[in-house]
């Protein structure tokens, strides 16, 4: 009978923390929301007092609808509780995904074809001040173009938590009132 040979165990460590690299936490400023983001240029406006935290979750909600319906990902709330009781096949789960690039539409029929550039620019490509102001404006100060677009997107970011909230309004009218709550 052979002896068994006996190799050393390696224990593969799981990675706890799967945030930025090290590296990479230095090269950027960091918001304190769960998972880690770049410090974007709506925490900025919304530290500075120039939007609201509900022009901040408007931004927040546009941003994710445009992730799921372009980039086929969700990001849920770290309390998302998942509902079990329907399960998406490969249409259905298109369908949802159609819905959301519809709502991205809505929103850029309302507010324009500028604020939806804007809003790409500023939640998508999360670029800075200063280059969305390189971009549209070169030929400017890059102090001038930075106070211009900054006050271009807090209105648009103004804009579309209105826009959220009366197209909440809508749907509340439009609810068929429930029959203890009709009076005869």
């Amino acid at each position: 009978m052979k002896k068994a040979i006996r190799r050393p165990r390696h224990e593969i460590r799981q990675a706890q923390d799967m945030g930025p690299t090290p590296e990479r936490e230095r090269r950027s400023d960091w918001s304190g929301k769960t998972p880690k983001r770049v410090l974007t240029t709506v925490q900025a406006l919304l530290n500075a007092g120039d939007i609201t935290q509900d022009a901040a979750n408007a931004a927040d909600r546009w941003y994710r609808d445009y992730a799921f319906g372009y980039h086929d990902y969700r990001e849920f709330a770290p309390d998302h509780v998942a509902d079990t009781t329907t399960r998406h096949d490969a249409v259905s789960w298109q369908v949802v995904r159609a819905t959301a690039c519809g709502r991205i539409v809505d929103v850029r029929q309302a507010l324009g074809v500028c604020a939806h550039q804007r809003l790409r620019m500023m939640l998508v490509d999360e670029l800075s001040f200063r280059a969305m102001g390189e971009a549209l404006f070169p030929k400017l100060n890059t102090t001038v173009a930075r106070g211009k677009l900054s006050a271009q997107c807090s209105l648009i970011l103004e804009q579309l938590s209105e826009y959220y909230r009366a197209l909440n309004r809508s749907k509340e009218k439009t609810c068929t009132p429930h029959a203890d709550l009709v009076s005869a």
